[in-house]
């Protein structure tokens, strides 16, 4: 019942007619817990309420479906305008993006240039940018991007799946750039051809893919709520005498919050993924879609 109830939402987050459908409706029906808002502000203000417990965050401009060089550039420009907020707030947050929103699907050239304007305004304010990674498709032309652009910046880091067979080789790749990784599950559905299907076995890869990063002594962001990947990146850097600097966790918006809580109370540094944006719609069914227990959540709120 529960993969199918995963194929049924993962099935919705593609699909254009159901997304405008919902903006309708706005973030009233259960959105709410996992998207900060629909404005810059409603996140900043978000941002300072995680900064008063001791988290920092990411901010995430939700878009989905940029099919037109316009909307390319608006997203870009929204995430502009999202760095001016944070160096105005003076809040601890770096910048996320998922390089489809800045036209990858139009054209690789425009996507570069869209980015390097994004990364030049993130340097000048010393901010940090994380490249989202999307579905297979678009994972080799993320890493070559992201391997070009960071010949010229240095703010910029990755995200790799363990789900996906190649990660290890793609850690392996990066190690010479020193990448700052994030490393994830992942929460797209893919073919078994490129993806190990049994959770057991991305479990297992995820903690390689953490120690190798780790013992590569590169930056290591490791993003995940589930305790067993949690207390395992715990006693390998205890035995390992991995730095507290070398490392963060980071967890989303409205999931596991006491564990957010206590990990930050234990002097970890937590980095908290804080989506917003009124193209939210894609975003709220994957995080359905990876736990369909929220589903009894959602029905509460559109009864209210």
């Amino acid at each position: 019942m529960e993969a199918l109830m995963r194929t049924v939402f993962q099935a919705f987050a593609k699909s254009q007619s159901a997304n405008k459908m919902a903006r309708r409706y706005g973030l009233r029906f259960g959105a709410s817990r996992f998207v900060a808002g629909e404005s810059i502000e409603q996140a900043i203000t978000a941002v300072k309420a995680l900064g008063d417990t001791g988290r920092e965050a990411t901010l995430d401009h939700l878009g989905e479906f940029v099919s037109t060089e316009s909307e390319a550039n608006l997203s870009t420009d929204m995430c502009l305008r999202t760095l001016d907020a944070i160096e105005n707030s003076r809040v601890k947050a770096n910048l996320s993006l998922k390089l489809t929103s800045l036209g990858l699907g139009i054209s690789e050239e425009l996507c570069v240039r869209n980015l390097k304007t994004i990364l030049g305004r993130a340097s000048m304010y010393g901010i940090f940018v994380r490249i989202d990674m999307e579905d297979y498709v678009q994972c080799e032309k993320t890493i070559r991007i992201y391997k070009q652009l960071r010949q010229q910046f240095d703010n910029v880091g990755v995200v790799i799946q363990a789900y996906l067979y190649r990660s290890l080789k793609d850690i392996e790749d990066l190690k010479e750039l020193k990448a700052n990784l994030r490393l994830v599950k992942g929460a797209y559905k893919e073919s078994p051809k490129v993806a190990y299907p049994d959770k057991a076995d991305v479990d297992n890869n995820f903690k390689t893919l953490i120690s190798t990063h780790l013992k590569n002594g590169n930056y290591t962001a490791i993003a995940s709520h589930d305790p067993q990947i949690i207390d395992f990146t715990k006693q390998f850097i205890k035995e390992s005498n991995i730095p507290l600097s070398q490392f963060e966790f980071q967890m989303l918006y409205g999931i596991r919050e006491e564990l957010q809580l206590q990990l930050a109370k234990e002097g970890y540094k937590v980095r908290v993924y804080v989506p917003y944006g009124n193209d939210w719609f894609g975003y709220f069914m994957r995080r359905l879609a990876e736990r369909p227990a929220n589903v009894w959540f959602v029905l509460k709120n559109l009864f209210k």
